[in-house]
């Protein structure tokens, strides 16, 4: 029987937070081959005539900034999805297309000029998609385009300055950046047009070899907008019935494309908004008009009615722009977290005998951090999805279906979930790359494997974090003589403590491929490791080096303040290597929001039962982390009881106490908004107000101070080579060159790597 309330939407957010406490849980998310060898994973299914070669989906990502400016997909565009079918997957979905570019003003810049393919502009386009199109089939891979009716109030609010026109929406919203700029409704005649354009894509589509459609219907877009009562509050007109823009959107592309042409439909089986924010619903001012959102009952019989009008398949999740977490799960998110909403639905075309128009049941893929082999194998087995969808995975490793069909599970390289150079890169002006694959989204450029050297040379790789090893790793494959010298019994640098966090089990993952990694080099190449070695530039010179490049990462910083060297005073990575100086404190403070101090201050709430206090001097906690990650992280401290407190200073430490000044303007944002992003520096919101400046000074008690307020340099063996004339040639990579993370090492390791 399938549940027509929300209990199941209530019961997997509210357990989003604490999941990782369940270790069986926790070792779903291993790259562990015990399922091997994976037989339904790599079987064939059958999706509307067309046969798809196993059940692997990518996920909808990488068109942002990838085709021409004119929409044009070009060659960059084009070799990064060819090399996702090189590397084994049955079924590539493109991202998003949209439809609508004479009607939703957010997505054109100034000159009709685009970040987003187009295959509406005019034949010019068509060439693009024909060859993306044929490439795909030559390594037996199918394609589907990601058709979207628009942005609505989810797309860039600039166009209001830029074209002097709003954005658009369902009815009057809010925009999802700047919630005091209003979003106008479409009009009946609108939503006809974008409803015959997509018709027209489709049609053009099917002659350009394109195998299927896929409707963008989830996360708050505009198709969602309009078939979601929670945006969707017209009262007059054909579309004030929610349902039925999206089953005539389906419809016309029936008509242009015959019964035999597949249709995948991306849909969330509820927003979670109420699940997620409560009596904040009806309190803050960007949320209230959203209460009466789609119910999980209304969901389903609406993509009953999709599936009559001649939906094939569904991918399913939750969640929208306004709890971004849930439908991009950042690292700390389970894995597998939707896949009992892909079972309820599965469920319920079982119990219904819900069919499609070629009289074949409807798949439902699942979706959510599936990219652990066992985990997508049992999925499949146990009859909870049809297909898997990996999207990340398949950014850092493209041959991710390849090594798991031959078994070689420790060879994939894992997606660690950080999402700054997937989905923040091209927040930020560039496209989409990956934090462990520096190959990826320059796929044009780079060739599979580095050059061989033309000349094999004797270098010193000093420091074994990401950036060293990968430097080392990949300069040995091409035939240098390297050693590695790390100055610990561990290699992995700052990627040691950062795993030790239960949340962080995709960054162990990645940790022990690297140790992996380096192992194989060993083993294969002319590659030795030195742990427990410091070397000085003395030592260095004895063994006449050709090349040296220093990758000895940072320190951590340490302010000159009254008793900051109190025994209690503790450093973040300190604790993160010995979480036993914990001890038996009851009344830890975190000095420092960013992205490690809210991960230490989750550690101690939910594994060591401690709630936090943590001390932020800027306005914003996590203010540069990617917005999905940084909602998922406030929302649950939270929910956990943890007290952030922002635009707030430490001035000294006493003894059991800390002294903060703290600005308690009633204009300080409020630490605890995941409904509304933070706008990178270079976008001025014109509409928001100064934050007024009220100091007071306040002490609290302590046992525990932990200090998580960044990382300097630390490039002294750097300096010190480079004065001493060490070596002819000399590199500082890494964060003894500049504070970033793993996206930043992993670039500058290849890059140094692949051209000495």
């Amino acid at each position: 029987m399938v549940k027509k309330d929300q209990s199941l939407v209530r019961e997997l957010v509210e357990g989003y937070g604490d999941w990782f406490n369940d270790e069986k849980r926790l070792d779903e998310g291993r790259m562990t081959d015990n399922l091997y060898p994976y037989d339904k994973l790599f079987s064939p299914i059958d999706i509307n005539g067309i046969k798809i070669k196993n059940r692997i989906v990518m996920g909808p990502m990488g068109n942002i900034c990838m085709c021409d400016e004119t929409g044009r997909p070009n060659n960059k565009m084009i070799r990064y999805f060819v090399e996702r079918a090189r590397g084994g997957t049955g079924l590539i979905t493109s991202g998003l297309v949209p439809v609508s570019f004479n009607v939703d003003p957010s997505l054109t810049e100034p000159g009709d000029l685009t970040i987003l393919p187009r295959i509406d502009r005019s034949r010019t386009v068509f060439p693009g998609w024909r060859i993306l199109a044929e490439g795909l089939h030559s390594y037996g891979a199918r394609f589907f385009i990601q058709l979207t009716p628009g942005l609505g109030r989810v797309g860039s609010p600039e166009c209001l300055v830029k074209k002097f026109k709003l954005p658009v929406s369902a009815s009057w919203n809010p925009n999802f950046y700047i919630p005091s700029i209003p979003c106008r409704p479409l009009t009946d005649g609108e939503c006809r047009k974008i409803i015959k354009n997509a018709g027209q894509a489709a049609a053009d589509a099917q002659a350009l070899l394109v195998d299927g459609v896929y409707l963008h219907g989830h996360e708050g877009y505009l198709l969602e907008q309009m078939a979601n009562t929670a945006f969707n509050r017209r009262k007059l007109g054909r579309f004030s019935d929610w349902q039925a823009f999206g089953i005539e959107l389906v419809r016309q592309i029936r008509q242009r494309c015959g019964n035999h042409y597949p249709i995948m439909y991306r849909i969330d089986l509820s927003l979670a908004l109420n699940e997620t924010y409560g009596k904040r619903m009806s309190e803050v001012g960007s949320l209230k008009k959203f209460s009466r959102e789609r119910t999980v009952e209304m969901t389903l019989d609406y993509m009953s009615n999709l599936v009559k009008a001649g939906v094939d398949i569904f991918d399913v999740d939750l969640g929208c722009y306004d709890n971004w977490w849930l439908p991009h799960p950042p690292g700390p998110m389970p894995p597998g977290l939707f896949l009992p909403v892909a079972k309820m639905v599965k469920d319920y075309f079982a119990a219904k005998d819900i069919r499609s128009n070629a009289g074949k049941q409807v798949p439902v893929v699942g979706v959510g951090k599936l990219g652990y082999p066992d985990l997508a194998e049992h999925a499949l087995r146990s009859g909870m999805c049809d297909m898997v969808m990996l999207a990340r995975p398949l950014l850092a490793d493209p041959e991710w279906p390849n090594k798991a069909y031959a078994g070689l599970v420790r060879d994939i390289r894992p997606c660690i979930g950080d999402q700054e150079a997937c989905l923040n890169e091209f927040i930020h002006g560039g496209h989409i790359q990956c934090a462990v694959n520096p190959h990826c989204g320059f796929e044009d450029v780079l060739s599979l494997s580095p050059a061989p050297a033309a000349r094999p040379r004797k270098i010193a790789v000093v420091g074994a974090g990401p950036a060293g090893i990968v430097c080392a790793c990949t300069a040995a494959e091409r035939g240098h003589n390297v050693s590695l010298y790390e100055k610990l019994d561990k290699i992995g640098g700052e990627l040691v403590p950062g795993s030790v966090p239960k949340i962080k089990y995709d960054v162990a993952n990645y940790l022990q491929y690297l140790e992996n990694l380096v192992q194989h080099a060993h083993n294969t190449y002319q590659l030795k490791l030195y742990l427990n070695t410091a070397v000085t530039p003395e030592s260095l010179k004895e063994h006449n080096f050709d090349v040296i490049v220093t990758c000895t990462g940072a320190r951590p910083v340490r302010p000159a303040l009254e008793g900051i060297e109190h025994p209690f005073v503790v450093q973040a990575v300190d604790f993160l290597r010995d979480p036993a100086l914990a001890g038996e404190a009851q009344r830890p403070v975190v000095i420092g929001g960013g992205s490690v101090g809210c991960e230490v201050a989750y550690m101690l709430a939910y594994e060591m039962g401690k709630k936090a206090i943590i001390v932020e001097m800027l306005p914003y906690f996590m203010k540069d982390a990617c917005t999905a990650n940084r909602g998922q992280l406030i929302h649950y401290l939270e929910m956990a009881g943890v007290k952030l407190m922002n635009c707030t200073r430490l001035l000294k430490v006493g003894q059991g106490s800390v002294t903060l000044t703290q600005n308690v303007s009633r204009s300080v944002p409020d630490p605890y908004n995941t409904w509304s992003p933070v706008l990178p520096e270079n976008i001025p919101n014109p509409l928001a107000g100064k934050i007024g400046v009220e100091n007071k000074e306040i002490a609290i008690e302590t046992d525990l101070v932990i200090l998580a307020i960044g990382l300097k340099q630390d490039d002294g063996l750097y300096e010190a080579c480079l004065k001493e004339r060490i070596a002819p040639e000399i590199y500082n990579i890494g964060d003894s060159f500049s504070i970033g993370g793993v996206f930043e090492a992993t670039k500058a390791g290849y890059a140094v790597g692949s051209t000495i």
